[in-house]
């Protein structure tokens, strides 16, 4: 398997380079060549098999190679064996007729991103064994992934990890995650910003060729290619016990940088009989009006109860757009280089079409979020967190989708946002016990202006 840039211009790189990598040297990001595609008799041969044997069915033909077979599953069954509090590792909890949660917060974390960086991490461990070069992570956070990488990464030899995330937009309890980890590999930095201007910052970093190559710089953002890919195999398994192949599903995803939801666009590009993907938004609507009107405009960010989605720039449609526009690396760098000095784009016709044969999108504000936390708690005494609600929410209003079944991403534990639950049922909901002092640790970070030069600075002597 080859990966090539959405832009077109970096060098091509295997499964290895693309992991230690993150962001193509030429802005893009990277993309297999080609998808590959399992028939119907193939995804029946995954049911009844467990959660990391399908993720070696579904996993191995990305790698292509670079991690022998014997070792791939090891890692997966470490990973989502000894990782994951649940026996199901990703269990599906029945709302109503044909309607179903996926709980992806079974993880380290509580949240869905462990599924890819608990594996992410181990990659890391892989590819650097027996080398003196250590690798410098630099990555920009919502809430959720900050924690979950460094717990992947965490006291690992040859990592360290600098995690951006914005002052006083995440969560107490995202934040604590993050910021009680106390290890030498590990820098946490409160950035005087939004989530965008974090990853804005990123990005520059990553585009300063010399600095990235003197620090030997990689991602563990979704821009990291290794990311969604982890993450299309829960949609396969998910999709296998309410009767894939032999039955259409769709799926609605809690969507801030669009990686979770593109690894749904490739499971269906894979062969899985995906009806509908749904695009559930908070406030911050990029999305809902680009499907709607094919213009792609930012109009800066709202805070909302579901912070996690507080984003404007989603870096992952890139990837989508790629496709669209028909893999013309040319056209993604255009509206890239007018996203930059016009702050937006409009997608042509076609492209707009092709958008809308896959995905459907709705946005759901504040008020509606904690409804909908409110009904499902009166109805079931389940507890949703404010980003599954929009989930389910969205889940629920698209009417295309009649009597097919939709799973929604539950992609965080309440406990998480327990402020949002307090607001909405007036339960807080208890963390685990492998957290339940999380607010009796204590902090360590440092608060930082919105400066590349800074920001370098700190990485360059740390």
């Amino acid at each position: 398997m080859k990966y090539i840039s959405t832009r077109g211009k970096a060098e091509i790189l295997d499964f290895k380079g693309v992991t230690l990598t993150g962001l193509a040297r030429d802005g893009g990001l990277y993309i297999p060549e080609t998808i590959p595609e399992f028939s119907e008799d193939k995804i029946r041969s995954l049911q009844g098999k467990s959660y990391p044997e399908v993720a070696f069915e579904v996993i191995k033909p990305f790698v292509g190679g670079c991690v022998a077979d014997d070792d791939l599953k090891a890692m997966l069954h470490d990973t989502y064996g000894s990782s994951f509090r649940h026996d199901a590792t990703a269990p599906m909890i029945q709302m109503g007729p044909n309607e179903w949660l996926l709980e992806l917060f079974q993880g380290p974390t509580l949240a869905f991103k462990d599924f890819a960086l608990q594996l992410l991490g181990r990659f890391f461990d892989y590819f650097t064994n027996g080398s003196d070069k250590k690798i410098t992570i630099l990555g920009a956070t919502s809430g959720d992934t900050g924690s979950a990488a460094i717990e992947a990464c965490r006291g690992r030899d040859n990592v360290r990890i600098f995690m951006l995330h914005p002052k006083g937009r995440v969560s107490d309890v995202q934040r604590r995650q993050m910021t009680t980890i106390n290890e030498d590999n590990v820098t946490n930095i409160a950035l005087d910003g939004t989530f965008d201007d974090c990853q804005a910052l990123v990005k520059a970093c990553f585009n300063d060729l010399e600095f990235r190559d003197a620090v030997n710089l990689t991602a563990v953002n979704s821009i990291n290619w290794a990311r969604v890919m982890a993450q299309i195999v829960y949609y396969f398994t998910s999709a296998l016990s309410v009767g894939a192949p032999d039955r259409m599903v769709s799926f609605s995803v809690p969507t801030g940088n669009f990686g979770d939801i593109f690894a749904g666009y490739i499971a269906k590009k894979m062969g899985l009989p995906i009806n509908r993907l749904i695009i559930a938004t908070n406030s911050n609507d990029i999305l809902v009006r680009a499907l709607k009107t094919g213009a792609y405009h930012q109009n800066g960010v709202n805070a909302t109860l579901s912070p996690s989605m507080d984003i404007q720039i989603s870096s992952n449609f890139e990837r989508l757009i790629f496709d669209l526009a028909d893999r013309n690396p040319h056209q993604v760098a255009s509206y890239m280089s007018e996203l930059q000095s016009e702050n937006g784009f409009t997608l042509s016709g076609d492209e707009l079409a092709r958008l809308h044969s896959s995905f459907d999108a709705f946005k759901v504000d504040d008020a509606a979020t904690l409804e909908t936390i409110r009904t499902v708690y009166e109805r079931s005494g389940y507890i949703l967190d404010p980003h599954s609600a929009i989930g389910l929410k969205a889940a629920r209003e698209c009417a295309s989708l009649n009597a097919k079944p939709c799973i929604t991403l539950a992609t965080a534990h309440p406990a998480k946002f327990s402020s949002a639950c307090e607001q909405a049922i007036g339960v807080t909901p208890e963390l685990p016990g492998h957290m339940a002092d999380l607010f009796e640790r204590k902090e360590h970070y440092i608060s930082l202006d919105n400066d590349k030069d800074m920001l370098q600075r700190l990485i360059n002597v740390a």
